[in-house]
């Protein structure tokens, strides 16, 4: 396995003590004051990290755009109204970053939208992380790589061929780079950790867990798989409105997740790959489409135009072309007129 990759002054790899990254993601619910008490809560519960999720529901979701199934099940409406009660500001995120720092933890950020990129590079965030989802974003996975801090990758409904090309096109983040083996659902009703062991074997890069399963023990036999790190959502109440915080583990849950996960000590290396391997489960299929980006028509486009770089951007659904085909559309022509905040499909271009 590829030596190197470091979070602030913090090794990460098979051999040393996991590191424990405390996801805060979006439950804080748009609250930057409960933001600042779970830093706290994870700094108490003895995490290395904590995780905030950088987004703008106009920027990711399109008109098109719908709940996944565990967000209903969470009794959420409207997708569009949900992301945008759960933003964060960049001043708001600022200001946890500095929080974090201060307890002693690093800081780190998952980008959704190409658009906030360079937004984000501002902050003095430890590392840059992409959702599971954006397996398949080219353009945001390139523009991350080039940033030159540590990147990771989590890996949640995506088969190996598409981890593997993904690897291919963040080649310049090589030596500062990780992998989560994930299960998109939430909460995930089985752990799929063979995904760890798999993951190592064919990238020979450091592979992590990030844990949505409802147990404060998958962590520990996560690391016996293999696991170099670790992320696991935190709440200070799993039982407040919105889409995580029941799939998420409180306070002193979470402390005894870091007591187990730090108690197995340090596996060499990933154990020999199961059968399984890395593979999309079928809880994960629905998450695929509503989750993923697609290329999306920035501006209303009519037949015949040839399409341009500054008339296209990328939103969910899935449900269109992929960003990683942004290339193939770029100097084509419109077989026929599109409203903007339309994903554009194969049938769209002449």
């Amino acid at each position: 396995m590829k030596p190197g990759l470091r979070i602030g002054t913090r090794a990460i790899g098979p051999g040393l003590e996991p590191y424990i990254i405390a996801e805060i993601g979006v439950n804080h619910d748009g609250d930057e004051g409960r933001a600042l008490q779970l830093v706290d809560l994870a700094a108490d519960a003895g995490a290395d990290a904590v995780k905030l999720q950088y987004f703008r529901a106009d920027l990711l979701m399109s008109g098109a755009a719908r709940l996944a199934g565990y967000q209903q099940a969470a009794g959420e409406t409207d997708a569009f109204a949900m992301l945008r009660r759960l933003e964060l500001d960049l001043s708001g995120m600022d200001r946890v970053v500095e929080q974090a720092h201060r307890r002693g933890l690093h800081a780190i950020v998952t980008v959704f939208s190409l658009d906030l990129v360079e937004a984000a590079r501002g902050l003095a965030w430890d590392a840059f992380k992409t959702a599971s989802p954006d397996i398949i974003h080219r353009p945001l996975l390139e523009a991350l790589s080039v940033d030159g801090r540590p990147m990771v990758i989590s890996t949640g409904a995506s088969t190996l061929d598409e981890v593997l090309r993904a690897c291919e096109w963040v080649q310049y983040a090589r030596g500062r780079l990780a992998l989560l083996q994930c299960v998109s659902s939430y909460p995930a009703p089985r752990d799929a950790l063979e995904g760890v062991a798999a993951l190592a074997a064919a990238t020979d890069l450091p592979v992590g867990y990030s844990d949505h399963t409802e147990r404060v023990d998958t962590g520990a036999r996560a690391v016996r798989a293999g696991a170099c790190l670790l992320e696991r959502h935190i709440t200070d109440d799993r039982g407040r409105a919105g889409p995580d915080h029941a799939a998420s583990l409180d306070g002193a849950q979470f402390a005894e997740y870091v007591q187990l996960a730090r108690a197995v000590g340090r596996p060499d290396r990933p154990p020999v790959p199961a059968a399984a391997g890395k593979c999309v489960l079928e809880c994960e299929r629905d998450v695929r489409v509503v989750s993923r980006q697609s290329i999306v028509a920035r501006r209303a486009m009519p037949a015949g135009r040839t399409i341009e770089r500054g008339d296209l951007t990328f939103k969910r659904p899935g449900s269109g072309l992929e960003p990683f085909r942004l290339g193939e559309v770029v100097g084509r022509r419109m077989a026929r007129a599109v409203d903007a905040d339309q994903p554009l499909t194969g049938n769209d271009l002449a």
